[in-house]
C-alpha cells in the first residue's frame, strides 16, 4: 500500500520500519533544539510530517517500549489516532511518568506509527442482548492465575 506523505519541514524524517517484520514505523522528533519534559509533564513533539490516509484507515501513534521501560516516557493518550481526513502535522503527545526530567533530542525516535484498517458501524439498539457464559463478568472476574 502506498500512502501520500508530505514533509512540512526539510529536517523531517520519513517514518521507517527498523526490522523486516516490524508492525510500526518509527516517528522522529522534528525539533531544532532539545525539549525537556518535566517529571509528570507532557509535551507535543512535532514530526514535521502530514499524511493523507485512504478512507477506512487510521494511523495509530504508539509508544516505544524502550522509552517506557527505561525512562517512563510514553504517549499521554495511550494510543493516538490520526484520522483519514486529518491533514495537519502529526505530533506525538509524550508524557513523562518518572520523577526525573526527560530530554527529547532532535532526530530522536519518539513513537511508532501503525497503519490499520477500521470498520464504520451503525448501532442496532435492542432491549435485550444475547446471553453468553461470561455475561456481565468483567474487571478481574476471571482472576489473575492461569491454573
Amino acid at each position: 500500500m502506498n500512502i501520500a506523505i508530505k514533509r512540512l519541514n526539510d529536517k523531517a524524517v520519513l517514518p521507517t520500519y527498523q526490522t523486516e517484520h516490524s508492525a510500526g514505523m518509527d516517528l522522529t522528533a522534528c525539533i531544532d533544539e532539545p525539549v525537556v519534559i518535566a517529571p509528570h509533564g507532557r509535551v507535543i513533539v512535532p514530526t514535521g510530517l502530514a499524511v493523507s490516509l485512504p478512507s477506512g484507515y487510521e494511523a495509530q501513534i504508539r509508544g516505544r517500549s524502550g522509552m517506557a521501560a527505561k525512562f517512563g516516557v510514553m504517549p499521554a493518550n495511550g494510543v493516538g489516532t490520526i484520522d483519514a481526513d486529518y491533514r495537519g502535522e502529526v505530533g506525538v503527545i509524550l508524557l513523562n511518568t518518572s520523577d526525573e526530567p526527560f530530554t527529547v533530542e532532535p532526530g530522536m525516535r519518539v513513537a511508532q506509527m501503525v497503519i490499520a484498517r477500521y470498520e464504520k458501524i451503525s448501532w442496532d439498539e435492542v432491549a435485550v442482548l444475547d446471553e453468553t457464559k461470561r455475561g456481565a463478568g468483567g474487571y478481574g472476574s476471571t482472576g489473575v492465575h492461569t491454573i
